[in-house]
């Protein structure tokens, strides 16, 4: 516990790196799991069709086997369960991603709201609070919303 608050409160995955010998790429891609695994979760239906959607959005995104993926999303499960809130997952994101990485989260955010083909309350609630997390505009989350939509 005493090293998760060291971790959190570090100034910078730099620094985490050197406080805890984690690799910062990983953190963040824990991060960014975790945010796709609360999304899957938030209507609080993680279907089969969900899990196989976030393990091949973390293979497709980061070049991973099936075996790394599953490992990062037992990870990312068990950051998620050890963390108060999504703040600290959107910090690591917005220190280490430009604008368009964030974007390409947060489209496959909406890939995910729609993979069952409807958007419910909390899937919204959600898709808000991260569009604020991420320091991302309303036109930026529409833009966004729209692009997915369009694709499908």
């Amino acid at each position: 516990m005493l090293s998760s608050l060291k971790r959190f409160f570090s100034p910078s995955a730099a620094d985490r790196t050197v406080d805890s010998g984690r690799d910062p790429e990983h953190d963040i891609r824990i991060a960014t799991c975790a945010l796709f695994l609360e999304m899957a979760r938030i209507d609080e239906k993680f279907t089969k069709e969900e899990m196989e959607t976030v393990l091949s959005i973390m293979q497709e995104k980061y070049g991973l086997s099936r075996e790394h993926a599953d490992t990062l999303v037992a990870e990312a499960d068990k950051e998620l369960e050890d963390s108060v809130d999504l703040w600290q997952f959107a910090r690591l994101i917005n220190e280490n991603y430009s604008i368009d990485e964030k974007m390409e989260i947060i489209e496959t955010l909406w890939r995910m709201v729609y993979v069952d083909g409807k958007m419910d309350e909390y899937e919204h609630y959600l898709m808000n609070k991260l569009k604020n997390l991420l320091r991302l505009s309303q036109d930026q989350l529409i833009g966004a919303k729209l692009k997915v939509l369009n694709q499908e």
